[in-house]
């Protein structure tokens, strides 16, 4: 018997719609103690910020992300990787898409804020050429009632125009 291999599918994304939600939330709640609510992504979705779903390749949910967009700016609300499928790429993948897409939209720069524990994603966030620009104090709810800070980072977009403005 003679097999054929054929390439797997690429991942594939797609705008993340009400009827998603229940996929979305198993996710949340699995990667984090204090999760968003239902409620949230419904706000964020009627508001008509920018919201993608991310599938592996074999049809999957593996992610999702939630943007704010704004005034020559977008503000990352929530990017989310189920936990099996962390290091992957595809908070990677996501994270250049919504650059994209906001570059796309002619924004000069992508806003977030990520715990000052999760170092994981300060990580990847800064190989994506974010950087530290500030600090939100208490801003997370955290074990026992308490707070934690949230490390506030930015990444330029649109360096070219930017320095051909300068010019002229």
């Amino acid at each position: 018997m003679n097999a054929v291999l054929r390439p797997l599918p690429a991942p594939r994304q797609r705008p993340m719609v009400a009827a998603d939600l229940d996929a979305v939330l198993a996710i949340e709640v699995a990667a984090y103690p204090f999760p968003w609510s239902r409620g949230n992504f419904i706000d964020s979705l009627a508001a008509g910020y920018h919201a993608e779903l991310r599938f592996d390749s074999d049809g999957t949910l593996v992610g999702y992300f939630v943007a704010l967009p704004g005034f020559e700016e977008t503000h990352l609300l929530n990017l989310t990787v189920a936990p099996p499928r962390q290091r992957r790429g595809h908070g990677r993948a996501m994270l250049e898409r919504l650059a994209g897409w906001a570059q796309a939209r002619g924004d000069r720069a992508l806003w977030l804020e990520v715990r000052q524990s999760n170092l994981g994603a300060r990580s990847l966030y800064q190989r994506q050429g974010f950087a530290e620009v500030g600090c939100r104090r208490g801003y997370y709810p955290a074990a026992r009632q308490q707070r934690e800070d949230a490390v506030v980072m930015r990444r330029e977009l649109n360096a070219e125009a930017d320095r051909g403005d300068a010019l002229d």
